[in-house]
């Protein structure tokens, strides 16, 4: 599903903020830069107000972002929502007891982390980036949280570049965008 195949008439101004960045973080990598959008108080507003209408009244307990600009959007959907906010992390960023998962991604191999306890068993999971690509990330997510007993209800990212496939990687788990890049 997506708001942009819905013809929301916001996704127009939001996609028209999004910079697109050749050859970043490596050749052949066009990278989708969302910190242009940021920069427009209106278009960032209307980005997470499309997910709060989306998700509101769902029982959605979490929000799991991921980092770092899962946590960008994650955080006012979850306060929102009226649900906690869980930071996804990259490796050695949170302190105390946690559980990893390592994943690939469309230019090397990274790894995941969520502190133990901050999700109980039998909680609906809202999972939340900016992008999707490969669907490696949003996977080692969903992982993390089943892993501990949560629902993930569904992925929400901003981005879907549909030609590296990434939601054929979610296992038939929903995904919500707001608009594709190719």
């Amino acid at each position: 599903m997506s708001a942009y195949r819905d013809k929301d008439p916001r996704i127009h101004g939001i996609q028209s903020k999004i910079r697109v960045v050749p050859n970043f973080p490596k050749p052949g990598i066009m990278f989708q830069d969302i910190t242009t959008l940021l920069l427009d108080p209106k278009a960032f507003k209307d980005t997470v107000d499309l997910f709060v209408e989306r998700y509101k009244g769902k029982n959605i307990s979490v929000v799991a972002g991921i980092e770092a600009r899962g946590f960008i959007f994650g955080t006012p959907i979850a306060l929102e929502i009226g649900a906690k906010f869980v930071p996804l992390r990259k490796p050695n960023k949170l302190p105390g007891k946690v559980i990893l998962e390592e994943y690939e991604l469309e230019y090397g191999r990274d790894c995941l982390e969520m502190h133990l306890g901050a999700v109980e068993p039998g909680e609906r999971a809202l999972v939340v980036d900016d992008l999707i690509a490969t669907g490696g990330t949003l996977c080692a997510a969903m992982k993390l949280l089943e892993r501990v007993g949560a629902e993930v209800v569904e992925c929400a990212c901003v981005i879907e570049l549909p030609d590296l496939k990434g939601r054929e990687r979610l296992n038939g788990k929903p995904l919500y965008v707001l608009l594709e890049s190719y």
